[in-house]
């Protein structure tokens, strides 16, 4: 193997930074969002006495799926509409994250199964109250990625960096780099 050269070393720590704060965005989105869940969650059984704290559980999927959909993105998932219209490209990518997000749920409960030495069988049968709260959580988590496709459609259309900079210095700076470039 050859050495890199500086410029080699430069772009390649430029591409992890890059990689590292799309990941750290997606994941603070996410954490939020399923955090959101959580607490929601705990409210509700508050009120008979259960207690319910699954934070960690908020935290660990925030970093897993993460990591998931950045993988889904480089993979091109979901960009099958992203010459169309943008609402179309945004409602096509979420179905594809979600259909890929419900697959890691399944994964999940399989896993599940097996570190808890529990049949694979009895983990997906969905009957009576579970199966109702599965599908509503599966559901809240499709509609919670509309504003996190949203955001990545919207940028991958405004072009690299300009989401960025017109959410947090402002349409003045997005002009000024639009000038340079």
């Amino acid at each position: 193997m050859s050495p890199r050269s500086p410029e080699q070393k430069a772009k390649l720590k430029q591409r992890v930074v890059h990689e590292l704060e799309e990941y750290l965005a997606v994941t603070v989105f996410l954490l939020f969002f399923f955090g959101s869940i959580v607490t929601y969650r705990r409210l509700i059984l508050a009120e008979y006495d259960i207690a319910y704290f699954e934070y960690g559980w908020a935290l660990l999927k925030a970093l897993i799926l993460g990591k998931v959909i950045l993988i889904g993105e480089l993979l091109h998932l979901g960009d099958r509409f992203r010459d169309r219209p943008l609402l179309l490209s945004i409602l096509w990518k979420t179905l594809a994250f979600a259909l890929l997000i419900a697959a890691f749920g399944i994964l999940e409960h399989a896993v599940s199964a097996l570190v808890h030495h529990r049949p694979l069988a009895s983990e997906f049968q969905f009957t009576g109250p579970e199966k109702y709260e599965l599908f509503a959580r599966i559901q809240l988590e499709a509609v919670g990625l509309v504003p996190l496709v949203a955001f990545l459609e919207l940028g991958r259309v405004l072009g690299e960096g300009k989401l960025h900079t017109l959410l947090f210095r402002g349409p003045a700076a997005a002009q000024r780099v639009d000038a340079k470039t």
